[in-house]
């Protein structure tokens, strides 16, 4: 079982802690880009195509940014150690095709922390979109769907989250302040809060290796160095009831998720970003919850909602206990990192106490070959 002894048993405080309609009518947390910001990612993208560097190959210096360097480092502070978030807006898609909106993503993002693989097959970048696929299948994840995504985190450090094409209808993108949702299940069950520290499961959706439990065992809250961590996924927590040497879930627990997803769908609490193409969302896994409506979309392939997606370990982010990220047989990339390791990896350090996942051969498919930028 987890350590209980450093259980937060107050109310937190500090930028993290935040309510939606307070930030509902500011633009403290959107970064509008200006022309002569446009025109430095289009020209740093010009010198990724000029030198012919592989996607994946792509670094923050092959992809300079004179004065957006600036920003990103301000926006990975806030990730840190603000509110969690960001909104990065009018960055011009439709004037770069895919490829090149991949490029200029990955670009922003080797700005922000490193990316981590995605999946055991070793995406580094993402494709959220409808593939006809439902989470009754074990090997599905939400973002391969168009259904309701409640209030979740993902498993790295930070989320980057592009949007190329909006659906017809729905898709309504929503955050909450972890801290805020903590300190309401404080003021209104204390007896549940405990229960955040204790040891959870959470199904891999069989992403494992074959040496690996198909699961794994985290706490759901962690307090280290004056921080707050939460990391939730209540249909992950579901699913892995599937596995019979799985513990039952505790009426107890089925009460913890209740009051977590009432909080965090709760108007008084979320704040719904207005998620358009061109819009970059930000966030920290540690500090927001986010969530997705489910959405109708259109007939046209060309006209798909699709969001390109990134994970990223900030490298000025916090260190966290190892067995936030899961046990000894299921453990991800590494103590305070997050993401998924892939079935062909090796391991290199970044600092102390901090791992990288080093693709050593990429699986030959779009998400993940090293194309030269179109």
């Amino acid at each position: 079982m987890t350590s209980l002894t450093n259980v937060l048993r107050r109310s937190c405080t500090g930028p993290a802690v935040w309510k939606g309609p307070d930030l509902a009518d500011s633009d403290e947390w959107v970064l509008r880009l200006s022309p002569a910001q446009i025109d430095e990612l289009e020209a740093a993208l010009r010198a990724v195509r000029e030198r012919g560097v592989p996607l994946l190959k792509v670094s923050a210096g092959d992809f300079p940014l004179r004065t957006l360097a600036a920003e990103m480092e301000r926006i990975a502070d806030v990730l840190e150690n603000g509110r969690g978030f960001a909104l990065v807006k009018r960055i011009p898609v439709e004037r770069y095709g895919q490829a090149g909106t991949s490029t200029l993503f990955w670009g922003l993002g080797q700005h922000l922390g490193v990316p981590v693989s995605q999946n055991a097959a070793g995406h580094m970048l993402g494709h959220a979109r409808d593939t006809g696929r439902t989470m009754s299948d074990s090997t599905t994840r939400g973002y391969q769907t168009r259904e309701r995504l409640p209030f979740h985190t993902d498993g790295s450090d930070a989320l980057g989250l592009l949007c190329l094409r909006t659906a017809r209808r729905g898709a309504r993108t929503s955050v909450v302040s972890s801290a805020a949702v903590y300190n309401a299940v404080l003021a209104r069950r204390p007896d549940l809060v405990e229960r955040l520290y204790r040891s959870h499961f959470l199904d891999r959706r069989e992403e494992q290796t074959p040496e690996e439990r198909p699961y794994s065992t985290v706490p759901l809250a962690c307090w280290q160095a004056g921080k707050l961590s939460m990391r939730y996924n209540r249909t992950y927590l579901e699913s892995a009831q599937r596995f019979p040497d799985v513990p039952r879930l505790a009426p107890a627990d089925v009460e913890l998720f209740d009051l977590i997803d009432e909080l965090a769908e709760s108007p008084a609490l979320r704040l719904d970003v207005d998620f358009e193409a061109g819009d970059l969302l930000l966030l920290s896994n540690h500090a927001i919850l986010h969530s997705r409506t489910g959405y109708e979309d259109f007939d046209e392939p060309d006209l798909k909602r699709h969001v390109l997606r990134l994970w990223l370990t900030l490298r000025q982010g916090r260190e966290l206990p190892p067995h936030f990220w899961g046990d000894m047989h299921s453990s991800g990339s590494g103590p305070g990192h997050g993401g998924i390791s892939p079935r062909d990896v090796i391991v290199a350090h970044d600092s102390p106490g901090r791992t990288v996942p080093v693709l050593r051969r990429c699986p030959p498919t779009a998400q993940t070959k090293g194309k030269k930028p179109a």
